[in-house]
């Protein structure tokens, strides 16, 4: 039962994860972190590396999030969701089929092309995936990265697998410090051991190779293939299976936890929402100029998905000497500078920029 359950949530994870980079969202992939300018695309917006308080709330909602799930249903990503376990089930899965004696051996050959897959996905949160196919064996970093992160994955697939959890897995050391008396486990009834087959058919599909009736232990992957070999045999008795799921999902923990991880959410999308569509920074140049002319630097950034037309001015009585109109590209940035000749005394600089409904002024010194 369990495992058609970890199956179907698998391949939806497994497509979810390929297809997100070719959906696009305003012209961009829907989740990308461009390296070149340092922008993370989000479903439809962008955060750029500047804006760190947005950086520092989407660590602390997946921070959350993570205790949230591991002290309520404990080590559900490592059984359910992890990507290791998601590819290792699916490799075995497909070498089944050509028979158990050579299963190993089938599955280690399916592990090449599924890791070259894993590879190319992972670069596709970088780079287009039309420009990473056009660029595949052509620009030699996408390739090196491509063929570096092929290797890593299929060695730590083939040769460590099932290991990396038990003994190398940050996350799972993590867990034995969130767990609480109530965190969903698969727990054996020793109070039943009396009428246990001792078939040990839990011990022989245990992926990680544990003894479920020996007790708890922290190499659990909570994966419930021993609650589903069990149940086989037990029900033609008439009997529940002997190991089973035991914790308590719905406790105060799992409201104040759960409300605090969602009260982050919130927050976060509120910030992402409640930004303004274009972003302008002016500062004045250290340069040595004639008196009443000075030079100054601005930034524009465009946070939305549509071109921009925008017209830089002044009310104050100046004159403007460079570039006026300016046009940024969806969730683009432009720098520039232009010189500002006074027509009088002046103290202080007023810049403004505006274009549709975009009018942002600034303020700045006119020594």
């Amino acid at each position: 039962m369990w495992k058609q359950y970890r199956r179907a949530i698998e391949t939806l994870q497994a497509v979810i994860l390929t297809g997100l980079p070719f959906l696009s969202i305003r012209g961009q992939s829907a989740l990308r972190f461009d390296i070149p300018t340092l922008k993370l695309y989000v479903f439809g917006s962008v955060i750029w590396i500047r804006e760190f308080y947005l950086i520092v709330g989407v660590v602390l909602f997946f921070l959350l999030f993570i205790a949230f799930v591991t002290v309520i249903f404990g080590r559900i990503w490592c059984g359910w969701l992890c990507p290791q376990t998601v590819l290792l089930d699916i490799s075995q899965s497909i070498a089944k089929l050509f028979g158990r004696k050579s299963l190993k051996k089938v599955q280690i050959f399916l592990l090449v092309p599924l890791s070259a897959l894993v590879s190319l996905t992972m670069v596709w949160y970088f780079v287009p995936p039309l420009e990473t196919i056009n660029s595949l064996f052509v620009s030699s970093t996408i390739t090196s990265f491509f063929l570096v992160l092929w290797l890593a994955v299929y060695l730590e697939l083939a040769f460590f697998g099932r290991r990396f959890c038990t003994s190398i897995c940050p996350y799972a050391m993590l867990q034995n410090a969130l767990f609480d008396k109530d965190t969903l486990v698969i727990e054996y009834d020793v109070s039943r051991d009396a009428t246990c087959m001792k078939c040990n058919e839990c011990v022989r599909v245990c992926p990680v190779g544990i003894d479920i009736k020996q007790g708890l232990n922290s190499a659990c992957i909570a994966c419930a293939e021993c609650i589903d070999a069990c149940r086989v045999l037990s029900e033609e008795r008439g009997m529940p299976p002997f190991p089973n799921y035991k914790g308590k999902v719905v406790r105060p923990k799992t409201f104040w936890l759960g409300g605090a991880t969602a009260f982050a959410a919130i927050v976060l999308i509120l910030l992402l929402l409640n930004r303004p569509p274009v972003d302008f920074f002016i500062i004045r140049d250290n340069a040595l100029l004639p008196s009443g002319l000075n030079r100054y630097s601005y930034t524009i950034y465009n946070n939305g998905g549509q071109e921009l037309t925008l017209e830089l001015s002044s009310p104050d009585n100046v004159m403007l000497l460079g570039e006026h109109s300016l046009r940024l590209e969806p969730f683009s940035a432009t720098n520039g500078g232009i010189l500002v000749k006074s027509k009088g005394k002046l103290e202080l600089l007023h810049l403004k920029i505006s274009g549709g409904e975009i009018s942002i002024s600034r303020e700045t010194g006119f020594p």
